[in-house]
């Protein structure tokens, strides 16, 4: 198990309002490197780090499934798409479709695998998102996401050490 999962919620829940000021000075001025930087800390951190020996997105959150997502899980369990939707999704207050529980429906909670990998939801395939282009739009997710997952928390600490606001 990942070292910082047990005490995350408390890292991150200290870290809260410096990662807000942090990321409000970054959005008023952001360097035109960051996307290279994230990029660069995503792979360092995701070379140090196995996402199966954590999990904790999965056992704790639920992605957002696009219709393209539902679609292609559906053909993949063999099943109509209303009958996957009414099985295994619901909306939530923002009006996305997301699972009606959690930990996930598809994971594997004895070694942390996932039954659908090869045709998961967007969503959990670009998880933790910290490596995507135009990255500053995903400010607050990211901090919401340093909650749920220690690379994540990991990586926006280094950030704050080598682009000092």
């Amino acid at each position: 198990m990942d070292k910082d999962l047990e005490n995350l919620s408390k890292l991150a829940k200290d870290a809260l309002q410096e990662n807000k000021k942090y990321f409000q000075k970054l959005k008023k001025r952001t360097p035109k490197r960051l996307d290279l930087l994230m990029q660069e800390l995503h792979d360092e951190e995701f070379e140090r780090t196995d996402c199966l020996t954590c999990a904790n997105c999965c056992k704790t959150t639920s992605p957002i499934f696009t219709e393209k997502d539902i679609e292609r899980i559906a053909k993949h369990l063999k099943m109509k798409v209303v009958d996957f939707t009414k099985q295994y999704l619901q909306r939530d207050e923002d009006n996305f479709m997301v699972l009606q529980s959690a930990p996930c429906t598809f994971l594997d909670e004895s070694d942390n695998t996932c039954f659908i990998y090869d045709v998961r939801p967007k969503a959990c395939s670009e998880y933790p998102h910290t490596n995507r282009k135009k990255f500053i739009q995903l400010a607050d997710l990211t901090i919401k996401n340093t909650e749920v997952c220690p690379a994540t928390y990991r990586i926006v600490e280094e950030l704050k050490k080598r682009l000092p606001q």
